[in-house]
Protein backbone atom coordinates (compact mmCIF):
# COMPACT_ATOMS: atom_id res chain seq x y z
CA UNK A 1 0.00 0.00 0.00
CA UNK A 2 1.36 3.46 -0.65
CA UNK A 3 1.34 5.57 2.21
CA UNK A 4 -1.74 8.71 2.36
CA UNK A 5 -1.90 11.85 3.82
CA UNK A 6 -4.71 13.31 6.06
CA UNK A 7 -6.45 14.92 3.29
CA UNK A 8 -9.82 15.28 3.17
CA UNK A 9 -11.52 13.71 0.33
CA UNK A 10 -13.87 16.17 -1.99
CA UNK A 11 -17.05 14.37 -2.91
CA UNK A 12 -17.84 17.37 -5.15
CA UNK A 13 -14.46 16.56 -7.28
CA UNK A 14 -14.48 13.08 -7.48
CA UNK A 15 -11.37 12.12 -5.33
CA UNK A 16 -10.52 8.58 -5.49
CA UNK A 17 -6.65 8.42 -4.67
CA UNK A 18 -4.85 4.89 -6.18
CA UNK A 19 -3.05 3.26 -3.22
CA UNK A 20 -2.00 -0.22 -4.40
CA UNK A 21 2.24 -0.02 -5.75
CA UNK A 22 1.12 -2.89 -8.12
CA UNK A 23 -1.13 -1.47 -10.05
CA UNK A 24 0.80 1.89 -9.74
CA UNK A 25 3.60 0.04 -11.72
CA UNK A 26 1.46 -1.78 -13.85
CA UNK A 27 -0.27 1.76 -15.25
CA UNK A 28 3.52 3.42 -15.82
CA UNK A 29 4.87 0.40 -17.61
CA UNK A 30 1.27 0.57 -19.60
CA UNK A 31 2.07 4.83 -20.93
CA UNK A 32 5.96 4.02 -21.34
CA UNK A 33 7.49 7.41 -20.48
CA UNK A 34 9.88 8.09 -22.95
CA UNK A 35 13.20 10.41 -22.04
CA UNK A 36 11.84 13.10 -24.91
CA UNK A 37 8.08 13.02 -23.22
CA UNK A 38 6.29 15.91 -22.38
CA UNK A 39 3.52 14.53 -20.22
CA UNK A 40 0.49 16.82 -18.86
CA UNK A 41 -1.22 14.80 -15.85
CA UNK A 42 -4.83 15.88 -15.19
CA UNK A 43 -5.89 15.29 -11.48
CA UNK A 44 -2.24 14.15 -10.04
CA UNK A 45 -3.84 14.22 -6.21
CA UNK A 46 -0.73 13.46 -3.94
CA UNK A 47 1.64 12.28 -7.15
CA UNK A 48 2.00 8.80 -6.54
CA UNK A 49 1.87 8.45 -10.43
CA UNK A 50 3.24 11.53 -10.94
CA UNK A 51 6.73 10.59 -8.66
CA UNK A 52 6.91 7.57 -10.88
CA UNK A 53 6.74 9.34 -14.43
CA UNK A 54 8.80 12.81 -13.50
CA UNK A 55 12.03 11.27 -13.50
CA UNK A 56 11.59 9.84 -17.04
CA UNK A 57 10.29 12.66 -19.14
CA UNK A 58 11.90 15.64 -20.47
CA UNK A 59 9.32 17.64 -18.72
CA UNK A 60 5.44 17.38 -17.01
CA UNK A 61 2.81 19.52 -16.09
CA UNK A 62 -0.25 18.74 -13.46
CA UNK A 63 -3.22 20.56 -13.43
CA UNK A 64 -5.09 20.17 -10.33
CA UNK A 65 -8.33 21.76 -9.28
CA UNK A 66 -7.85 21.45 -5.04
CA UNK A 67 -6.07 23.90 -3.27
CA UNK A 68 -5.64 21.45 -0.52
CA UNK A 69 -3.60 19.01 -3.05
CA UNK A 70 -1.36 22.00 -4.83
CA UNK A 71 0.42 22.84 -1.27
CA UNK A 72 0.86 19.00 -1.56
CA UNK A 73 2.56 19.43 -4.44
CA UNK A 74 4.16 22.17 -4.27
CA UNK A 75 5.15 21.05 -1.04
CA UNK A 76 7.05 18.04 -2.43
CA UNK A 77 10.91 18.45 -2.68
CA UNK A 78 11.10 15.30 -5.39
CA UNK A 79 8.22 17.32 -7.25
CA UNK A 80 10.48 20.47 -7.86
CA UNK A 81 10.85 19.94 -11.49
CA UNK A 82 6.84 20.10 -12.14
CA UNK A 83 4.80 22.31 -13.29
CA UNK A 84 1.67 22.62 -11.84
CA UNK A 85 -1.40 24.45 -12.38
CA UNK A 86 -4.19 24.86 -10.35
CA UNK A 87 -7.42 25.16 -12.00
CA UNK A 88 -10.10 23.23 -13.76
CA UNK A 89 -8.64 21.11 -16.76
CA UNK A 90 -11.99 21.79 -18.83
CA UNK A 91 -11.16 25.12 -18.81
CA UNK A 92 -7.28 24.78 -19.97
CA UNK A 93 -5.80 24.70 -23.30
CA UNK A 94 -2.95 23.03 -23.96
CA UNK A 95 -0.86 25.67 -25.69
CA UNK A 96 -1.41 28.17 -23.05
CA UNK A 97 0.09 25.64 -20.76
CA UNK A 98 4.08 26.20 -19.55
CA UNK A 99 5.04 22.54 -21.79
CA UNK A 100 6.11 22.12 -25.13
CA UNK A 101 3.16 20.48 -27.04
CA UNK A 102 2.34 17.85 -28.79
CA UNK A 103 2.10 16.45 -25.31
CA UNK A 104 1.09 12.82 -24.17
CA UNK A 105 -1.91 13.14 -21.61
CA UNK A 106 -2.38 11.11 -18.45
CA UNK A 107 -4.82 11.36 -15.70
CA UNK A 108 -7.34 9.41 -13.00
CA UNK A 109 -10.92 11.70 -13.56
CA UNK A 110 -13.57 12.27 -11.67
CA UNK A 111 -16.06 10.00 -13.14
CA UNK A 112 -18.37 12.47 -13.80
CA UNK A 113 -16.73 14.84 -16.23
CA UNK A 114 -15.55 11.68 -18.29
CA UNK A 115 -17.92 13.14 -21.21
CA UNK A 116 -16.95 16.39 -20.99
CA UNK A 117 -12.80 15.14 -21.03
CA UNK A 118 -13.72 13.16 -24.15
CA UNK A 119 -15.22 16.09 -25.86
CA UNK A 120 -12.32 18.60 -24.28
CA UNK A 121 -9.76 15.98 -26.14
CA UNK A 122 -11.18 16.25 -29.34
CA UNK A 123 -11.08 20.34 -29.26
CA UNK A 124 -7.25 20.06 -28.41
CA UNK A 125 -6.76 17.23 -31.19
CA UNK A 126 -3.54 19.47 -32.13
CA UNK A 127 -2.30 19.62 -29.18
CA UNK A 128 -1.55 15.78 -28.18
CA UNK A 129 -0.04 12.50 -29.34
CA UNK A 130 -1.86 10.31 -26.99
CA UNK A 131 -3.85 10.02 -23.72
CA UNK A 132 -4.43 7.21 -20.85
CA UNK A 133 -7.25 7.95 -18.87
CA UNK A 134 -8.83 6.01 -16.21
CA UNK A 135 -12.62 6.17 -15.83
CA UNK A 136 -15.73 4.06 -14.51
CA UNK A 137 -15.13 0.45 -16.93
CA UNK A 138 -19.22 1.23 -17.82
CA UNK A 139 -18.32 4.05 -19.35
CA UNK A 140 -14.59 2.11 -21.14
CA UNK A 141 -16.88 0.05 -22.43
CA UNK A 142 -18.89 2.61 -23.81
CA UNK A 143 -15.88 4.21 -25.63
CA UNK A 144 -14.95 0.86 -27.43
CA UNK A 145 -18.36 -0.72 -27.81
CA UNK A 146 -19.00 -2.00 -31.42
CA UNK A 147 -22.03 -1.41 -33.40
CA UNK A 148 -24.95 -3.32 -32.83
CA UNK A 149 -24.26 -3.83 -28.86
CA UNK A 150 -26.29 -2.28 -25.92
CA UNK A 151 -23.25 -0.43 -24.93
CA UNK A 152 -22.97 1.79 -28.30
CA UNK A 153 -23.88 4.81 -27.95
CA UNK A 154 -23.82 8.56 -28.57
CA UNK A 155 -20.46 8.98 -27.16
CA UNK A 156 -18.51 5.71 -28.66
CA UNK A 157 -19.73 7.25 -32.52
CA UNK A 158 -18.75 10.77 -31.27
CA UNK A 159 -14.98 9.74 -30.09
CA UNK A 160 -15.12 7.24 -32.81
CA UNK A 161 -14.57 10.10 -35.45
CA UNK A 162 -11.71 11.03 -34.30
CA UNK A 163 -10.12 8.86 -31.92
CA UNK A 164 -8.90 5.42 -31.64
CA UNK A 165 -9.87 3.71 -28.28
CA UNK A 166 -8.25 0.74 -26.82
CA UNK A 167 -9.03 -0.87 -23.52
CA UNK A 168 -6.06 -1.49 -21.72
CA UNK A 169 -6.85 -3.56 -18.17
CA UNK A 170 -9.71 -3.28 -15.14
CA UNK A 171 -8.83 -1.91 -12.14
CA UNK A 172 -10.73 -3.12 -8.67
CA UNK A 173 -12.42 -0.47 -6.17
CA UNK A 174 -10.34 -2.25 -3.59
CA UNK A 175 -6.93 -0.05 -4.71
CA UNK A 176 -8.66 3.19 -4.31
CA UNK A 177 -9.35 5.47 -0.88
CA UNK A 178 -12.27 6.14 -0.56
CA UNK A 179 -13.41 3.05 -1.95
CA UNK A 180 -15.58 3.41 -5.50
CA UNK A 181 -18.71 1.77 -6.09
CA UNK A 182 -17.56 0.64 -9.10
CA UNK A 183 -14.99 -0.57 -11.15
CA UNK A 184 -12.70 1.52 -12.94
CA UNK A 185 -10.61 0.78 -16.76
CA UNK A 186 -7.76 2.43 -18.35
CA UNK A 187 -8.61 3.30 -21.71
CA UNK A 188 -5.62 4.55 -24.34
CA UNK A 189 -6.65 6.82 -26.90
CA UNK A 190 -4.63 8.00 -30.14
CA UNK A 191 -5.85 10.75 -32.76
CA UNK A 192 -6.81 8.52 -35.96
CA UNK A 193 -4.74 9.89 -38.96
CA UNK A 194 -8.18 10.84 -41.04
CA UNK A 195 -11.39 11.85 -38.97
CA UNK A 196 -14.60 10.86 -40.27
CA UNK A 197 -15.43 14.44 -39.73
CA UNK A 198 -14.13 17.55 -40.57
CA UNK A 199 -13.60 19.86 -37.62
CA UNK A 200 -15.92 22.79 -39.24
CA UNK A 201 -18.51 20.10 -38.66
CA UNK A 202 -18.17 18.77 -35.33
CA UNK A 203 -20.65 20.60 -33.47
CA UNK A 204 -23.38 19.61 -36.18
CA UNK A 205 -22.42 16.07 -36.42
CA UNK A 206 -22.39 15.99 -32.81
CA UNK A 207 -26.09 17.34 -32.32
CA UNK A 208 -26.97 15.00 -35.30
CA UNK A 209 -25.37 11.93 -32.86
CA UNK A 210 -26.98 12.90 -29.75
CA UNK A 211 -30.64 13.74 -31.65
CA UNK A 212 -30.12 10.23 -32.56
CA UNK A 213 -29.16 8.34 -29.72
CA UNK A 214 -31.97 10.29 -27.44
CA UNK A 215 -34.11 8.15 -29.21
CA UNK A 216 -32.30 4.88 -29.59
CA UNK A 217 -34.94 2.98 -30.27
CA UNK A 218 -36.53 4.92 -32.59
CA UNK A 219 -35.74 4.95 -36.70
CA UNK A 220 -34.02 7.48 -37.69
CA UNK A 221 -36.78 9.22 -39.79
CA UNK A 222 -38.29 9.28 -36.58
CA UNK A 223 -35.35 10.49 -34.09
CA UNK A 224 -34.08 12.38 -36.75
CA UNK A 225 -37.30 14.17 -38.34
CA UNK A 226 -36.12 17.89 -37.41
CA UNK A 227 -33.27 17.71 -39.29
CA UNK A 228 -33.28 18.06 -43.16
CA UNK A 229 -30.74 15.52 -45.07
CA UNK A 230 -29.79 16.19 -49.37
CA UNK A 231 -31.52 13.30 -51.40
CA UNK A 232 -27.37 12.08 -52.20
CA UNK A 233 -27.38 11.43 -47.97
CA UNK A 234 -30.74 9.51 -48.37
CA UNK A 235 -29.91 6.85 -51.13
CA UNK A 236 -26.52 6.27 -48.94
CA UNK A 237 -28.42 5.53 -45.86
CA UNK A 238 -31.89 3.68 -45.03
CA UNK A 239 -33.44 6.09 -42.63
CA UNK A 240 -35.68 2.74 -41.24
CA UNK A 241 -32.75 1.42 -39.05
CA UNK A 242 -32.01 2.37 -36.09
CA UNK A 243 -28.98 4.51 -34.46
CA UNK A 244 -27.30 1.50 -32.79
CA UNK A 245 -27.10 0.09 -37.01
CA UNK A 246 -24.93 2.61 -38.01
CA UNK A 247 -21.36 2.42 -38.03
CA UNK A 248 -19.32 5.65 -37.36
CA UNK A 249 -18.60 6.13 -41.21
CA UNK A 250 -22.51 5.95 -41.57
CA UNK A 251 -23.11 8.77 -39.05
CA UNK A 252 -20.24 10.60 -40.32
CA UNK A 253 -22.42 10.77 -43.92
CA UNK A 254 -25.12 12.52 -42.32
CA UNK A 255 -23.12 15.82 -42.16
Amino acid sequence: MIDKTQHPFRKKWGQNFLTDKNILRKIVRTILPQPGDSILEIGPGEGVLTEKILPEVKEMAAVEIDPILIDHLMNRSDLDNLKIIQGDILLQNIVDLPISNPVRIIGNIPYNITSPIIFWLIKQLDYWTDAFIMMQKEMAERLTATVGTKAYGRLTVIAGAYLETNYCFTISPEVFIPRPKVKSAIIYFRKIDQPFVEDDHYFKFRKIVTAAFNQRRKMLNNSLKSWEFSEKVKEKIDFTRRPETLSIEEFSALV
